[in-house]
């Protein structure tokens, strides 16, 4: 059996999300696979944090004479155990958890201001 190392299409339509996976190469593309070694998001704005890896799988699998496609082979010698991009790596997924740790500032429409700002102030009594 062929074991190919590629990227599985999930996500929406102008969202895409892959899966990095071990399958057969006689699967299709988005079928049935063996194991997911690790995930890549196009959409992350930095550029180093968009792959995550389960190494110990990745160096398994590659030490079983999986054989990557083109753009895997190509995140694998940035990112991968001995990659280039190792060090800028780490930190950028560093700080982008630390940006999805934050909380958004909640934000009121104006119909919602002027209601709290009319119960804010003292009640008028008419005698």
């Amino acid at each position: 059996m062929a074991v190919r190392i590629r990227m599985k299409k999930t996500g929406r339509r102008h969202r895409p999300f892959y899966r990095i996976c071990a399958a057969d190469a006689r699967r299709p593309r988005d079928g049935r696979v063996l194991e997911v070694l690790g995930t890549y998001d196009p959409m992350v704005p930095d550029t180093d944090a968009r792959v995550v890896w389960n190494v110990e799988r990745l160096q398994y699998w590659l030490s079983v004479g999986a054989q990557p496609t083109e753009k895997v082979k190509v995140l694998i010698k940035k990112y991968g155990p001995h990659g280039t991009h190792v060090e800028q790596q780490k930190e950028a997924l560093e700080r982008w958890a630390e940006r999805r740790r934050r909380r958004p500032v909640e934000i009121l429409s104006p119909s919602q201001t002027t209601a709290s700002e009319s119960s804010d102030s003292p009640e008028q009594t008419h005698e």
